[in-house]
């Protein structure tokens, strides 16, 4: 795998290495020892998740507060999605800033989001099949979620309110300014 650095330190792009030949494509998805030795991260995934959704559909802004924070490595094996990264640990020097990642059943990359951001996507082609691993199970009454179009965090999606197709549950995020929690920038939430 290949691991390339964004904008915002600690946020991943993972690049599998295919092995393609007449029949097809092998690939290896994820491999623990080689994730630890190239990004220095020692985590263990616990639970896996899959989503399936149409073109227009918005997940997100989603995270969970400790002592139930989730790092997720994302991809998407079929369709196209806009993944979105941003982070919301106080003090930090990209505090509100967001990375934005296009992951495609094409391009086989994936987003590595560490504990202290949120997370969410647009599907901008297809019926997108998306697979997240989480390093936390999911604790519902850790959860939260940020308004996907909040305007303080200014993120480009791509498509307009009216063509964005949400749950009810999103619909209903809360804005950063209602927000009475965040996560700290100094503290180290995988000690």
């Amino acid at each position: 795998m290949k691991i390339i650095k964004t904008e915002i330190e600690g946020v991943f792009i993972i690049e599998p290495h295919l092995f393609e030949d007449e029949r097809g494509y092998f690939c290896e998805s994820f491999n623990e020892e080689h994730f630890r030795k190239l990004t220095g991260i020692n985590t263990r995934f616990v639970q896996d998740n899959e989503s399936c959704s149409t073109t227009g559909v918005v997940r997100g802004l989603h995270f969970q507060l400790p002592p139930s924070a989730q790092s997720k490595i994302v991809r998407c094996s079929q369709g196209e999605i806009m993944d979105v990264a941003v982070d919301i640990r106080r003090g930090s020097p990209t505090f509100l800033k967001s990375v934005s990642v296009i992951l495609s059943g094409e391009n086989h990359r994936q987003l590595f989001i560490p504990r202290g951001f949120a997370h969410g996507f647009v599907v901008r082609r297809g019926d997108a099949l998306v697979h997240y691993k989480c390093d936390n199970l999911y604790a519902p009454s850790t959860e939260r979620a940020i308004l996907w179009n909040d305007s303080q965090l200014n993120i480009n999606w791509g498509i307009s309110a009216e063509q964005a197709i949400l749950s009810k549950k999103d619909l209903n995020n809360s804005t950063l300014e209602e927000l009475d929690t965040l996560f700290d920038y100094n503290v180290d939430y995988y000690a």
